[in-house]
Order: C-alpha cells, then structure tokens, then sequence
C-alpha cells in the first residue's frame, strides 16, 4: 500500500523538500500537544464528519420518501385488486337511479330495483375508484376503507330514535323515497 505522499512524489505534485516540511510540521505538532496535554481540533476531519452525516442523513429521508412511494403504489394495487376481485354487477336493466354524495357532489348510477334494495340494506357498497362507480359487498368496503377511506361511499343510515321535541315526529318518512 502506497501512502498519499508518494503518490504525489510519483505524480510530480510535491517535491521532497515539502514533503520534508509537512513531516516536521505534523510531528512538532503531536510534541506540542503531548506537552500541553491537549489535542488540536482538525478542521478538516470535522467539516468531513459533518459532510458525512449530513449525506447520511439526507440518504435515511429519501429512502423514507422511496418507501412511502412504493407503500402508497402498493394500497393502491391492492385496492384495486379488491375492487376487480369483488364488484358486483348494477344489473342487466339497470333502470332505478340511486344517488350518493361523493366528494361533496351529487352522483347517480342507475341500478335495479334487486341491488337498490342491498344499497340501502346496506349490504352493497359504492367505491369509487380512478373516475369508475363499483359496487362490492359491505366486507370488502370495509377493507378497502381501512387502506383509503376517500374512495368509499358511506350511506348513512336512517336513525330509528326520535327525539322528544321533534315537530315532525308524527310524520313518517317512506322507506321507498328517491331524492
């Protein structure tokens, strides 16, 4: 292993005399801090150590980036792959329309009578998935909801408990109404 010194001796980039002086310059130095007892800072050695960590630092925050990257990439696959595993069909002659909110708008899909009733039952699901309205059982919704709760349409339940100073209690709403 050839030092860093002859390596410049070789290239021509120092001569001996400097070289010389650098010795006796680093070796006086160490005399001195044996005497006083103390060592004396490298500059060097230190703005090194910091260039390094701040790299390593730099390099453990994109690989943090890189794997939420590819961890999203990855719900969203699997998202996907739920939804084409479990859609239900809307029917042959979807022909009722059924509205749901979804990202504060009002959307409609046309469904069979069969299928509005599991809507509203509850047993059916609306996921809305890259611009395409799919239906998939409740179980499904649910998993799905866990990864990405935006792309799942909740239908809220009508509440059964009346409340003691209700003006329209005496007023029943009809199960069949279409808004």
């Amino acid at each position: 292993m050839v030092s860093l010194q002859e390596q410049f001796l070789k290239a021509g980039l120092v001569d001996k005399k400097k070289v010389k002086l650098a010795n006796q310059d680093k070796s006086k130095q160490k005399k001195d801090e044996r005497k006083s007892g103390t060592q004396s800072v490298d500059e060097v050695r230190l703005a090194a150590l910091e260039t390094q960590r701040k790299n390593a630092e730099r390099a453990r925050e994109l690989n943090a980036q890189r794997d939420a990257a590819a961890n999203q990439k990855a719900i969203v696959a699997q998202i996907a792959q739920m939804v084409q595993k479990n859609r239900q069909s809307k029917g042959n002659h979807a022909e009722v329309p059924y509205n749901f909110t979804f990202n504060n708008k009002i959307e409609r899909i046309y469904v069979t009578p069969a299928v509005q009733g599991h809507l509203v039952a509850g047993r059916l699901v609306i996921v809305c998935l890259a611009g395409a309205v799919e239906l998939v059982p409740r179980i499904i919704a649910d998993k799905i909801a866990e990864r990405d709760p935006a792309i799942v349409v909740r239908v809220k339940q009508a509440s059964t408990q009346v409340e003691e100073d209700d003006p329209y209690a005496a007023f029943q709403i009809p199960d069949d109404l279409m808004w």
